[in-house]
């Protein structure tokens, strides 16, 4: 089985890098609106003076143009930056945060996207919130895009405009992580059992993922939650192995993510989407490291696995052999691999279409 995925997956890879340096844009990309957490977080923890998650400061954005750490939880450009790339953007939207704050060019660059997502946020409200002051919830990020909305129906003049307008656009989100950690970390509040956990979990995305449809989101890219329990930050905490109960909760997760998105789409038949299973392409790496170029998938190439990555922390030289960037996010190179994955890997990874078949392009 794992040589089979290694053949089939770096077969994919081969092929995708090669139709993205040939491919030649045929279509304008569409608007893209992306909602969050550290993942895709391109800065708007910037805008939010209390937070204590932020990532703008080095060696963050070591290899970003000028070295600049924007906010991003990387060492240049994340996952929401690879994904957008690969329709024809130079990088993703700025964060809402951002764009309100210019209110003369607001409503023209928001047609064009926004970013929502929050470093350290979740699904549920109170994710990140006693561990880092004040972050952006999914649910205060789907209120931010429903000023989007508001404004760009005032622009048009109508709803039906707007709908139009939208269900061209891409919503992409990737969420959950957090909720996951804080719970098994006994953040959470109030504390709940496992199964309780896992019901308002479901039961909150539910919610969340209707309120965007229902705002007139019909294209939904949706990453699940990879194998945290591997992080360098859960490996400190196990003796430098993984996390079995991270590992069950990362793979329950896709689970529900699949049963959930399957009766949506069944309650309204124009909403289409792929659901990526991120646990199964970041593993995939791991087993097949060398085939990706990857020779250190444990370490954090910034810091370690107890200390942060900072202006004081070590880092590493050889960036593009590091799955990990700090204590939980992925390296430049390994957030292009995955965008590669998405826009091109089989039902395996991305079901039931990928980000390629979804949105109509080639690469």
């Amino acid at each position: 089985m794992a040589k089979s995925w290694n053949i089939s997956c770096f077969l994919v890879v081969l092929v995708s890098l090669l139709a993205v340096a040939l491919a030649e844009a045929t279509t304008e990309p569409p608007a893209v609106y992306i909602f969050g957490d550290s993942t895709l977080d391109v800065g708007t923890n910037n805008y939010i003076p209390e937070c204590l998650a932020k990532a703008d400061f080095y060696f963050n954005g070591i290899d970003f143009p000028y070295s600049e750490p924007t906010g991003r939880f990387s060492n240049g450009l994340n996952t929401a930056d690879e994904i957008v790339r690969l329709l024809g953007l130079r990088r993703s939207p700025p964060p809402f945060l951002q764009l309100v704050n210019d209110p003369s060019t607001f409503r023209k660059n928001i047609l064009k996207g926004a970013n929502f997502a929050s470093g350290g946020s979740g699904i549920l409200n109170s994710t990140g919130q006693y561990q880092y002051r004040k972050v952006i919830s999914m649910g205060d990020q789907i209120q931010q895009f429903s000023t989007v909305r508001s404004n760009i129906t005032n622009m048009t003049a109508s709803d039906a405009a707007t709908d139009a307008i939208l269900s061209k656009a891409f919503f992409l989100i990737s969420v959950g992580s957090n909720d996951i950690f804080e719970y098994l970390l006994n953040i959470t509040r109030p504390p709940m059992t496992i199964p309780e956990f896992n019901a308002t979990l479901v039961s909150t995305y539910e919610y969340h993922l209707k309120t965007l449809y229902e705002l007139g989101a019909r294209k939904l890219g949706i990453l699940t939650v990879p194998p945290i329990g591997c992080t360098p930050f859960a490996r400190a905490r196990a003796n430098g192995n993984c996390s079995e109960p991270a590992r069950l909760f990362a793979q329950a997760f896709y689970t529900e993510a699949v049963a959930l998105l399957e009766k949506l789409s069944s309650q309204v038949p124009d909403l289409r989407y792929s659901l990526a299973n991120t646990y199964l392409m970041t593993t995939g790496m791991m087993e097949n490291m060398f085939a990706f170029g990857l020779r250190d998938i444990t370490s954090a190439c910034c810091g370690n696995g107890t200390y942060a990555c900072n202006q004081t922390a070590s880092f590493c030289s050889n960036r593009d052999e590091y799955l990990f960037w700090d204590q939980f996010h992925p390296t430049q190179r390994v957030s292009e691999l995955a965008a590669l994955t998405l826009f091109g890997g089989s039902e395996s990874f991305v079901a039931p279409m990928n980000f390629s078949q979804l949105l109509g392009v080639n690469i």
